[in-house]
């Protein structure tokens, strides 16, 4: 049995579950969230989620811990939601938003613009003598998450100096360079 799937979900005040036919819908105060589910079923019993699977097939097993994850992040994003933040790391970076655009100099010739989707919002924060942070936020973990992927690819951190963009608390592997 997993150990994930098995454990049930607490529903916070201010937040319903509804399950119709093989769709969950999670409403709260920040938004509304929907997956499809199929292999296990889920009910909705005394303030609480339960995902259950009907048999040990490999298929229903696999699925059993992923839709219960699914469903918890969906209840905590609506209820709390989700932030990352990103430091540029490196000299003359900087990054600064006009509401949802998000404009980043990373070194290149050209500023990056990038229109960021109205779920995420995104902040960003410049003091003097430390390296710039963008703030994202969300209560779409998934959306969340690939937005600041999207923002960390147009530069990685490198492993000698650990210029890039990096996300904050991160720990990077470091090489010694060479040596004369």
């Amino acid at each position: 049995m997993s150990r994930i799937g098995k454990s049930p979900i607490a529903i916070p005040a201010g937040v319903t579950v509804e399950v119709k036919d093989a769709v969950i819908t999670v409403k709260g105060k920040l938004g509304e969230l929907s997956q499809e589910f199929s292999d296990v079923s889920v009910k909705v019993e005394e303030g609480q989620v339960i995902v259950e699977r009907s048999s040990d097939a490999k298929e229903q097993r696999s699925k059993h811990g992923l839709y219960r994850a699914l469903i918890n992040n969906m209840i905590v994003g609506v209820a709390e939601g989700f932030t990352k933040e990103l430091e540029l790391v490196g000299v003359g970076y900087r990054a600064s938003n006009q509401g949802q655009k998000l404009d980043v100099a990373l070194g290149f010739s050209h500023n990056i613009v990038l229109e960021v989707v109205s779920e995420v919002k995104v902040e960003t924060v410049s003091e003097k003598g430390k390296n710039p942070i963008i703030k994202l936020s969300s209560y779409d973990k998934q959306l969340l998450g690939q937005v600041a992927a999207k923002i960390r690819s147009f530069r990685k951190p490198e492993p000698y100096k650990g210029k890039g963009v990096k996300f904050v608390g991160e720990v990077l592997r470091r090489k010694a360079g060479k040596s004369a």
